[in-house]
């Protein structure tokens, strides 16, 4: 499956993209990021130079642990401070959501629509952008083929929280990308079908946007209901076509994210000699914060992702243990062998599917 926007043009009376002003959403952003805690050069320039290294050491582990990337080069990491972190996100933001194809409005709606859109962005990456310690965007970089990101303030900031080994900490947090940047380079289909997925969403959510006061009674009852679950209130305003998308892209990237996880533990003591001590600290982390924090990470759909972590890290854990990697490495083959929402709940089902294991 190949996503190309540049081909064809959108449909007649519909426009491509969504109406964010990203140009105002990357000065938001770089406006609201702090720079992060005060180091200084000395501690900065060798954090930089363990990251670059770190991520080099990572992506070997992975492969030895996973399987994935045999032949593939081995690909350099960009170590960056907060600001730029929050310019490449929402520069790959900006290239995933491209191929939505949502209705044309008259041009002066648009360009307010996308003025608002873009302050909040931008809002939201500079919140994200004091938290973030790593991120693979198979989206972003110069060629839009894909970039992996180091924060190098949050990781000092993380760690020193933490009070963790720099050494390990450092490389544990890239052993998580290293993965993120595998599942993507080495499966040639999932970075169209991941950007597929995303463009179908968009676009069916801005074709049922007029369904949102018909289905104010159940948007209600899931904001009563929710305690702090966003998920549970953005899928109360959806139709039928629109969950089966979301369905699937929430099943995918709890997949990626409990993939990840599941070989941060698996490379093991030997390479990372604190990972248990780590794991436990930042899990407690993942689950912490103030009460201001906790609401923001509620709403932004933080607490959610959280929760992904944990499902897919299970799914992963009893698949390999009963199929060995290499079982679990089916899921790799298709879109159809991706497991379903309700199959990471019950990983039994999915070796039964897949692996005819009874």
């Amino acid at each position: 499956m190949t996503v190309d926007n540049t081909i064809a043009g959108p449909p007649p009376g519909t426009t491509r993209g969504l109406p964010i002003d990203w140009d105002l959403a990357r000065r938001t952003a770089g406006r609201l990021v702090g720079q992060g805690p005060d180091a200084s050069r000395d501690e900065a320039i060798e954090l930089v130079h363990r990251l670059r290294a770190d991520a080099a050491v990572a992506e070997r582990h992975v492969r030895e642990v996973t399987g994935l990337g045999e032949g593939l080069p081995l690909l350099p990491a960009d170590v960056v401070d907060r600001k730029d972190w929050s310019a490449a996100a929402i520069d790959g933001m900006a290239t995933l959501t491209a191929g939505a194809t949502i209705p044309e409005v008259p041009a002066i709606a648009r360009a307010v629509t996308s003025r608002t859109a873009g302050l909040q962005i931008g809002g939201l990456v500079a919140y994200l952008g004091g938290r973030v310690l790593g991120q693979y965007d198979p989206f972003g970089g110069p060629d839009g083929n894909g970039r992996l990101l180091l924060v190098a303030p949050n990781v000092h900031a993380a760690r020193t929280a933490l009070d963790v080994p720099a050494a390990d900490f450092g490389l544990w947090v890239c052993l998580h990308e290293a993965t993120h940047r595998l599942q993507f380079t080495a499966v040639p289909w999932l970075r169209d079908h991941f950007a597929g997925e995303v463009a179908k969403l968009l676009s069916l959510a801005d074709a049922q946007r007029g369904l949102t006061v018909e289905k104010l009674p159940e948007l209600i009852k899931a904001l009563r209901e929710a305690k702090g679950d966003s998920l549970a209130v953005v899928e109360a305003l959806q139709g039928p076509e629109q969950r089966a998308v979301l369905d699937r892209l929430l099943a995918v990237t709890t997949l990626l994210e409990g993939h990840a996880d599941h070989v941060m533990d698996a490379v093991g003591p030997e390479v990372v000699p604190a990972v248990a001590t780590i794991r436990a600290r930042f899990t407690q982390r993942r689950r912490g914060g103030g009460l201001v924090d906790r609401l923001l990470r509620a709403l932004l759909g933080v607490e959610a992702k959280v929760r992904q972590y944990a499902v897919g890290k299970a799914f992963t854990d009893h698949v390999v243990l009963a199929a060995g990697m290499a079982g679990f490495n089916r899921v790799w083959e298709s879109p159809e062998t991706l497991p379903t929402r309700a199959e990471l709940l019950d990983p039994g089902a999915w070796l039964r599917r897949v692996l005819d294991l009874r």
